[in-house]
């Protein structure tokens, strides 16, 4: 996406702040299901966003500012390591699948950087914690992944196509 780098600054906070919000909604519904660890992962609409209008490295940094404002407001050093780890694995997925798998399927992308996302989460409570049982979370951790990525990958589909009709992305 060309456009000015002021403009693009202002994209990128609004992104961030949406994402906040999205992250902090979230974080006051109950869990879908009653395992440790499932969410919706809705901010992660914004970050698909964010890497297919902005580019990778300002996609990274919206979810850098999710992620450290995110556990500011959660109060949680647990939130940020988890966070940043999930995210982290996610954000590298996201980066190498869509050069390879077509925009028309980012519900593909979504839904492999969700499971991703499981894998780091339980990397890094397996470095805090070192117990090999917490692996056992993961086939449900996986399928809520996957369906939800296929989701979350849905929803950015449509909010890029949003986006670019309304004009708000060009450059001018």
């Amino acid at each position: 996406m060309s456009m000015p780098k002021t403009k693009k600054m202002a994209f990128m906070a609004v992104l961030t702040a949406i994402a906040l919000g999205i992250f902090a909604l979230e974080a006051q519904l109950p869990s879908p299901v009653p395992v440790p660890g499932v969410k919706l992962g809705l901010a992660n609409i914004i970050t698909l966003t964010a890497m297919l209008l902005l580019g990778r490295g300002e996609a990274g940094a919206v979810l850098l500012m999710r992620i450290l404002l995110g556990a500011v407001f959660a109060g949680s050093p647990s939130t940020l390591l988890f966070s940043a780890a999930g995210g982290a694995l996610a954000y590298l997925l996201m980066c190498v699948l869509t050069a390879f798998i077509a925009r028309e399927r980012l519900y593909v992308t979504s839904a492999i950087a969700a499971v991703g996302h499981n894998v780091g989460q339980l990397l890094a409570c397996q470095f805090v914690v070192h117990t090999p049982g917490l692996w056992g979370y993961f086939p449900i951790l996986a399928a809520s992944g996957i369906i939800t990525g296929l989701f979350t990958g849905i929803a950015a589909k449509y909010l890029l196509r949003a986006l670019e009709k309304s004009g708000l992305t060009h450059g001018e």
